[in-house]
């Protein structure tokens, strides 16, 4: 017999983790001793702050019940000044690889999915981040906040519309054929070029999902492996070019998995209604922060620092 479709896609992805994690530990290998003399976040290498893994474990228990954890993790890096923003989309993507990758296997294996439509819509998120993150990633500051402002004005609209029920609730379908199915690849390639932004897939993708009549549970492992399939590509494209905080980055990760476990094995399902409101109001605000910053009083440091060769 030969290999089921679901156990080779997460195959394939124990590999691509596999892959993930050696690059990264390449990385920070290479750049352990040169903060000294050439110090930047992405050089960086101390031990997490309890914050730091505070952070990534909140944000992923939300994040596998369907919230999302960029947007959430954008507003604290702000308001705390974590991460400096020209470097947010690549501490984003890298810290949150490993628990969305734990998601990803968890719940491929409860909830049942077209394999045709799952399989393509990765292909197609994989490639809009790989192009993405090449372009994100040599953005100055100014023009990383003026994106990530309006990208998430447009998620907050999205999320609002939701909340709202001004979309279709979805169908029972598990998959889609023909021109649906383009535009489902179409739609998961610009959410996965806007990843490399800093703005979660999750939300858009259970909307585009629903638009087009699938079941919106079947979101969930189109989703979690759109994402866990396309954040390796594009992070390890932000650890090269270090475009990124690393010690922020590996808190994330390790509170991450722990709450994407707590969340997708133990809780499965809360009520979050109220939670999403008051996410709608965070992504909000720090978009008007981003857009203030950027027209405003954040001019001066617009320079794209140079990559510390290694």
């Amino acid at each position: 017999m030969g290999l089921h479709p679901i156990t080779a896609l997460m195959s394939a992805l124990g590999v691509l983790t596999v892959v993930y994690v050696a690059g990264w530990a390449r990385a920070v290998v290479a750049v352990r001793g040169l903060a000294s003399r050439a110090p930047s976040p992405a050089t960086d290498a101390r031990v997490p702050t309890p914050p730091m893994i505070g952070l990534g474990l909140v944000t992923n228990f939300f994040d596998a019940l369907g919230i999302g954890s960029f947007a959430t993790s954008t507003a604290i890096f702000r308001l705390f000044k974590m991460v400096p923003d020209r470097v947010i989309p690549g501490t984003l993507n890298a810290g949150h690889t490993l628990p969305t990758i734990a998601q990803a296997f968890i719940f491929t294996s409860i909830i049942p999915v077209d394999i045709l439509t799952l399989f393509s819509m990765i292909v197609a998120a994989v490639l809009g981040a790989w192009l993405g993150a090449g372009v994100v990633s040599h953005w100055p500051k100014r023009r990383v906040q003026i994106g990530m402002g309006f990208a998430l004005l447009g998620a907050a609209t999205l999320m609002l519309m939701t909340q709202l029920e001004l979309f279709p609730g979805g169908g029972d379908a598990l998959g889609v054929r023909g021109v649906k199915l383009v535009i489902a690849l179409a739609g998961n390639f610009a959410l996965g070029a806007l990843m490399t932004l800093g703005i979660g897939l999750y939300a858009p993708c259970m909307i585009l999902v629903s638009l087009l009549g699938m079941n919106p549970t079947a979101a969930f492992p189109i989703m979690m492996n759109s994402c866990a399939f396309l954040m390796p590509i594009g992070s390890l494209r932000f650890i090269r070019e270090q475009s990124y905080s690393l010690r922020v980055a590996l808190g994330l990760a390790l509170g991450g998995i722990v709450g994407s476990i707590v969340a997708g094995v133990f809780v499965k399902s809360l009520e979050l209604r109220t939670v999403r409101w008051l996410v709608i109001v965070v992504v909000l605000y720090t978009a008007a922060t981003l857009l203030y910053a950027a027209f405003t009083r954040d001019r001066e440091a617009d320079e794209t620092p140079a990559r510390v060769r290694v």
